[in-house]
């Protein structure tokens, strides 16, 4: 067993927890325990102990006193407010990066590509779901409104836990991403504002429906 302690200690144990919660579906509903996860993944009490109080305020957990850390599933009125503050962000950032002729279509084109080239199966969806994250965080970054920027980062656990919900609900998810991103990109790249935000709402409407079918 690892006994250290400490911020490199307490960063492995919520990393490794943290892929956990939001890569495996069927733990949600459970209950973690520290002495559970202790023998699962080597790390001494410490690290687990504060890396579960991190998760907690990530919202991906609630602590419950004697009974451990419980993976809360996401109703549909979390499911709703979140994919609303998440349009209303996008939207308004493809507007700023629009009206300023700053969209990061080199950016987006190239980890769309790499979307496009990764086999997509069961052990590499957290990876599609990253780069399908960090496609979206490129254009809210690039409109340089740093409040923005920050609730979007905060929201990221939720797109990444919901990404991965919907891309197991459906086998059909990831090609689906691969020409609601192509269309996206495309409208940024002619500069049309009212196409890109279509192509977003769709985006994420379809996202949306395939939660709120589970």
């Amino acid at each position: 067993m690892q006994t250290s302690s400490g911020p490199a200690a307490r960063r492995t144990a919520y990393e490794r927890l943290r892929d956990l919660v939001l890569t495996d579906p069927a733990i949600q509903g459970t209950f973690l325990t520290e002495g559970d996860l202790v023998k699962r993944f080597g790390l001494s009490r410490t690290p687990i102990r504060e890396a579960l109080i991190m998760l907690a305020s990530d919202g991906l957990v609630d602590l419950i006193p004697h009974r451990g850390a419980y993976i809360r599933p996401s109703d549909d009125r979390e499911v709703r407010e979140t994919m609303e503050v998440r349009q209303m962000i996008e939207l308004e950032t493809a507007r700023q990066i629009l009206n300023s002729g700053e969209a990061p279509v080199a950016t987006m084109d190239d980890l769309y590509r790499q979307q496009v080239e990764l086999p997509v199966s069961p052990d590499t969806i957290p990876d599609f779901i990253n780069l399908d994250q960090r496609f979206h965080a490129s254009m809210v970054d690039a409109a340089g409104n740093r409040v923005l920027s920050d609730i979007y980062t905060r929201l990221r656990v939720k797109h990444v836990r919901f990404g991965i919900s919907a891309t197991w609900t459906s086998a059909d998810r990831p090609a689906q991403v691969l020409d609601e991103h192509s269309r996206i990109l495309e409208a940024l790249k002619l500069g049309d504002y009212d196409a890109t935000a279509a192509a977003i709402c769709e985006h994420i409407a379809q996202t949306q429906n395939l939660l709120l079918s589970r």
